[in-house]
C-alpha cells in the first residue's frame, strides 16, 4: 500500500463519514448507511486484502461513533468489516466475469443487505432491537440498498475515470 492509495482510501472514508453524520435517523433511531458506498467504491478501486481491512475497520469506527441507533458503535464496529471482506470476496469471484458498472452496483446492493443483515443481528444480541427486526429491515435497510446502488452507479465510473487520468488506477489493478 502506498501513500497515494491510503490518501485516496482516507478520502472516501472521509466522504462516507460525512454522509453518515449528516443523514438523519429516519426510523428508532436507524439510518440508512450511506458510508457503506463510499467502503465498497475503495475496495472496487484498490481491490487487496490490506486495503480492505483498513477500509472495513476505519468504516466501522467512525460509523460506530456518527451512529444514530441506541448501542450502535459495537454492531457497526463488528459488521463493516465483515461487510467489506464479503464485497471483496464477491467482487473477486465476478470481476472478470460481469461488467464493472453494473456487477459493482448489484455488489453494492449485496453488500449493503449483508451489512443490514449482520448489523441488525448483533444489535439483537448485544444490546436489543427498539423495534421489530422486520421493520427496521424494510424501512432502512431496503432503501439503503436502493441510495447505495444508485450511488456507486453515479460515483464508480467517475472514480474511476479520475483515478485513470491521475495514473493511479494502474496502481490498484
Amino acid at each position: 500500500m502506498n501513500t497515494r492509495t491510503l490518501v485516496t482510501l482516507s478520502l472516501f472514508v472521509a466522504i462516507g463519514a460525512a454522509l453518515h453524520f449528516i443523514m438523519p435517523g429516519i426510523f428508532m433511531g436507524m439510518k440508512p448507511d450511506t458510508m457503506l458506498a463510499m467502503m465498497f467504491l475503495g475496495i472496487a478501486l484498490f481491490p487487496d486484502k490490506k486495503n480492505v481491512l483498513l477500509l472495513g475497520l476505519a468504516t466501522g469506527l467512525l460509523a460506530g461513533i456518527t451512529s444514530t441507533f441506541p448501542g450502535g458503535f459495537v454492531p457497526n464496529l463488528i459488521d463493516k468489516p465483515i461487510s467489506a471482506f464479503i464485497f471483496f470476496g464477491l467482487y473477486l469471484l465476478i470481476s472478470k466475469n460481469m461488467s464493472n458498472i453494473i456487477g459493482v452496483s448489484i455488489l453494492t446492493a449485496i453488500g449493503t443487505l449483508v451489512s443490514g443483515t449482520v448489523f441488525l443481528t448483533s444489535a439483537y444480541l448485544i444490546v436489543g432491537l427498539p423495534g421489530p427486526f422486520a421493520a427496521l429491515f424494510g424501512t432502512v435497510v431496503i432503501p439503503a440498498m436502493i441510495m447505495n446502488a444508485v450511488a456507486m452507479f453515479v460515483l464508480f465510473p467517475i472514480a474511476k475515470s479520475i483515478l485513470k487520468r491521475t495514473n493511479m488506477l494502474q496502481e490498484a489493478s
